[in-house]
């Protein structure tokens, strides 16, 4: 007897681990999932500037396929060969990943070009360029029309959909919200919180808010001596941050590290030696790193602004203004690092509902069952 074949979606990022960032992150950790439970034969398809990876490799369960995109040094990811995988890839559906770049509207395109159903992913996120965050609302309005032919537009948060409706005029009916999970494995007991140690996690650029944390350092560590902060990430702005470092004489109490973005152990290690984690981002859709800490039980200093401000509303994020001086920040850790720094025991996970990245690739999943049906009956 025949089986009917699985529907082969095609998860469309503009770049993919190794390298490392909150969209790298979520795709992998949802297509692990949809790949072990076996209801659709998914792949990855990526982008590569530096021309050194794989063209093909297996991962986790699933495929990822990698076309060359240029230049190799900027984040624009123009990839002429993304459409041509899409078009002759024969898929059933089309998950874009991501908005900013280049590689959304190509995918788009070819999508709607080879009449395959596509759903987007918003995974909207900060940039450090002022020029590039000020075209944003003109980006959006081009991209209108292709989002509008979406058969689903996928939120990550309250704030994302209320944001990209008002953005683009779509109704916000039309959009799902689908929270990025946070697990992590559990930390052993014998790693406890240091006292005065902060964490900020994530891309080593200037929106980050990285340099904050280290500018409130000095405060802190008047009221807190031997307080210390650990960063970790990668990126082009290491090198101002260590300076900004020496600059203000904490340089030996600033540590910054780097993490291979699969070693999940690593990061709850890391983060399970932390008393706070300080979230500064100007921008970030639903934090991935934030969702990870709360899972853990670690307490979070966030600005009130875009998706960590519905971690805020929601009680998860102790809020501070995003126009927050200094000596506001420095409080706001300070005040946190009082509470849990001399427990002396691991942190504990809160005793609530958290979304997980199974309930993402429940979401996800939901999606994908849907859009195929509504095609079906077509």
């Amino acid at each position: 007897m025949a089986t009917t074949p699985r529907p082969r979606v095609l998860n469309v990022v503009q770049r993919f681990f190794p390298e490392i960032g909150g969209t790298e992150t979520v795709v992998g950790e949802v297509a692990s999932r949809l790949a072990e439970r076996g209801e659709f034969d998914v792949t990855v398809l990526a982008t590569d500037r530096s021309g050194q990876l794989p063209k093909r490799e297996p991962m986790h369960g699933y495929q990822v396929i990698r076309r060359r995109s240029w230049p190799r040094e900027k984040d624009y990811y123009l990839s002429p060969g993304v459409a041509g995988a899409i078009a002759r890839g024969h898929w059933d559906l089309v998950h874009v990943q991501g908005v900013h770049t280049l590689v959304p509207p190509v995918a788009m395109l070819a999508a709607r070009a080879s009449r395959t159903p596509y759903v987007l992913t918003f995974h909207s996120g900060g940039h450090s360029s002022a020029v590039r965050s000020g075209v944003r609302s003109t980006q959006w309005k081009v991209l209108t029309p292709l989002l509008a032919g979406a058969d689903q537009l996928i939120a990550v948060s309250r704030f994302e959909r209320s944001h990209f409706s008002e953005a683009t005029g779509i109704d916000a009916s039309r959009f799902v919200v689908i929270g990025n999970g946070g697990a992590l494995p559990q930390t052993p007991a014998a790693v406890v919180p240091q006292v005065g140690r902060i964490v900020s996690s994530g891309r080593l650029e200037h929106y980050k808010g990285h340099h904050r944390a280290i500018e409130a350092l000095p405060l802190v560590r008047e009221q807190i001596p031997g307080a210390d902060l650990l960063i970790l990430g990668s990126g082009d702005y290491e090198p101002q941050l260590r300076a900004l470092a020496r600059d203000l004489h904490v340089e030996d109490a600033v540590q910054i590290r780097h993490l291979p973005p699969t070693d999940r152990a690593a990061m709850a290690h890391e983060l399970g030696t932390a008393s706070v984690m300080a979230a500064l981002s100007t921008y970030e859709a639903h934090p991935v790193g934030i969702m990870e800490a709360v899972t853990l039980g670690l307490p979070v200093v966030g600005l009130d602004v875009a998706g960590t401000g519905d971690l805020v509303e929601d009680h998860l994020v102790t809020g501070i203004p995003v126009d927050a001086s200094t000596e506001a920040i420095a409080a706001a850790l300070t005040t946190a690092l009082r509470a849990t720094a001399l427990k002396g025991t691991p942190h504990q996970p809160l005793n609530i509902p958290l979304p997980t990245w199974e309930t993402t690739t429940d979401g996800v999943e939901a999606v994908y069952r849907d859009v195929l049906a509504r095609r079906a009956r077509r």
